[in-house]
């Protein structure tokens, strides 16, 4: 199979990715480049961007904050075409990713996402992710626009890999509300 690397090329992860065409696109493909790619990396999941696919499709491998260090653990959850329809309530997480070298983000995310995709076999899906989850997947959700979350951060600060780890443990994931419109939750946290 090719070698596919992460890219840090920010004027390329800053491009809105194209939505799957059924009708003329195959994406089975693209779905085995990043199945391989996120089991031999540490990461918890990944948009097709990161790694050269300009396609709006998103492999989950670990959204499981009790297990983050297994690596693995593969939920192999496939989203094409993923549209977020709702979010809910309100959290708080230092957010790392394999794009953005050694950037560590805080960042607020929704709680709850109700979100609409294709699966894997092409069906039409409607699902809710609820607390770390819901991090993951709009930390992933925001590549397919072309957003980093270094962009959206009330913080960033440069940590390696092993210092991330340690400054988690004292700084972990946090639920502000599981309820109410996120955005308002946003709004408000951000006034103070």
């Amino acid at each position: 199979m090719e070698a596919y690397t992460i890219l840090n090329h920010e004027k390329f992860l800053r491009t809105r990715s194209k939505e799957v065409d059924f009708t003329k696109d195959s994406y089975q493909k693209e779905i085995e480049v990043l199945e391989e790619f996120c089991l031999e990396h540490e990461v918890l999941a990944m948009a097709a961007v990161q790694i050269g696919i300009q396609k709006r499709i998103i492999y989950l491998k670990n959204t499981d904050i009790d297990n983050l260090e297994d690596q693995e653990h593969n939920e192999r959850r496939i989203l094409i075409n993923p549209v977020i329809t709702k979010r809910i309530g309100l959290t708080e997480y230092w957010e790392a990713c394999a794009s953005c070298l050694n950037n560590m983000g805080r960042v607020l995310r929704p709680y709850k996402i109700e979100i609409e995709y294709v699966d894997e076999f092409g069906e039409k899906q409607k699902s809710i992710f609820e607390g770390f989850e819901a991090t993951v997947l709009s930390h992933e959700y925001d590549h397919l626009n072309g957003i980093l979350h270094i962009d959206v951060a009330e913080e960033v600060l440069q940590m390696e890999k092993e210092e991330r780890k340690e400054f988690r443990k004292k700084h972990g994931y946090e639920i502000f509300s599981k309820t109410g419109n996120y955005q308002t939750l946003l709004e408000e946290k951000k006034k103070g």
